[in-house]
């Protein structure tokens, strides 16, 4: 067996769980395939400069990944700054992701997505380790570079930001007969039974990129998003009074979605619900070139 595919051999067994990390890192899955194919491309030099210096290939590879992940989130910073509008992850059909990128669905709705979205990149990574992948502070450290200590506050300080307790599970399901009254109120055209779902703080971010048209802000509260979706329901039926607008129930990283198809296109929504099952946020991606991989192979 030579040097080289041990290395190669490794990656191929590590990749699923790298694209896992990577991916929730940047919210992007392409530029999260970018990374690990560098991480390939930089275990086979590594070998080849000296091949008894890895110890642990998963974890020289664990590493690389997060290290290249960052630079990546920095480079990224610029790039989403100018981006058109409101900037949202990439939705991905959960069939289209990995089994090792799943395997733990913590840290993978697009809402917790959108949030890491605040923290800064190490912070990123420490609590995408911890939460995702059971790893301790001394093995984040090792991979950060930072004290145990300074682990563990950056992970404390990045689950309170994203809302999510150091001992809470992963977030559940959607309530099944919330998502069945959503459903059927938004086929039926049923726009007063959605805002029946909807918390009166409620927010609507929606993506077009500068493609097609969203709003460039947030909007705020049960009503205006009422109203937002009483325009998209009047221009659907301008551009075909037969079939105005279709939904279709998909599963995008591991969580119940929305394909709504209207005015000659197709949207993702995924939504956030409360403790009681009321919809508190509804994230819109409209941006066609972020839609790629957001259907089943068999839609795509």
């Amino acid at each position: 067996m030579t040097a080289v595919t041990t290395a190669a051999r490794a990656w191929e067994a590590e990749r699923g769980r790298l694209i896992g990390i990577a991916y929730r890192m940047l919210g992007d899955f392409g530029h999260a395939e970018d990374v690990v194919s560098e991480v390939a491309i930089e275990a086979l030099k590594a070998e080849r400069a000296d091949a008894d210096a890895v110890r642990s290939w998963p974890a020289w590879l664990t590493t690389t990944c997060v290290r290249r992940s960052i630079d990546r989130v920095r480079a990224l910073v610029a790039v989403r700054e100018e981006y058109t509008g409101h900037w949202l992850p990439e939705p991905v059909a959960t069939e289209q992701l990995p089994e090792d990128a799943i395997a733990d669905r913590e840290l993978l709705s697009l809402a917790l997505l959108h949030l890491a979205e605040q923290l800064s990149p190490e912070a990123r990574a420490a609590v995408v380790l911890h939460r995702a992948y059971a790893m301790t502070a001394v093995e984040i450290g090792e991979v950060l570079e930072k004290s145990p200590a300074a682990v563990r506050q950056l992970i404390s300080r990045g689950e309170r930001r994203l809302q999510i307790d150091e001992h809470s599970p992963a977030p559940h399901a959607a309530d099944p007969a919330a998502l069945a009254s959503l459903l059927s109120a938004v086929q039926n055209g049923d726009l007063d039974a959605l805002l029946d779902l909807l918390t009166d703080e409620s927010i609507l971010w929606t993506d077009g990129g500068g493609v097609v048209a969203a709003t460039r802000n947030p909007i705020f509260g049960a009503d205006k998003v009422h109203r937002f979706y009483v325009g998209v329901r009047e221009k659907a039926r301008a551009f075909d009074p037969q079939h105005p607008f279709s939904v279709t129930p998909i599963e995008v990283n591991g969580e119940f979605a929305l394909a709504l198809s209207h005015s000659g296109r197709t949207d993702v929504l995924t939504l956030e619900f409360d403790r009681d099952g009321r919809i508190r946020g509804i994230r819109q991606v409209c941006n066609p070139h972020k839609l790629t991989h957001a259907f089943p192979r068999s839609q795509a």
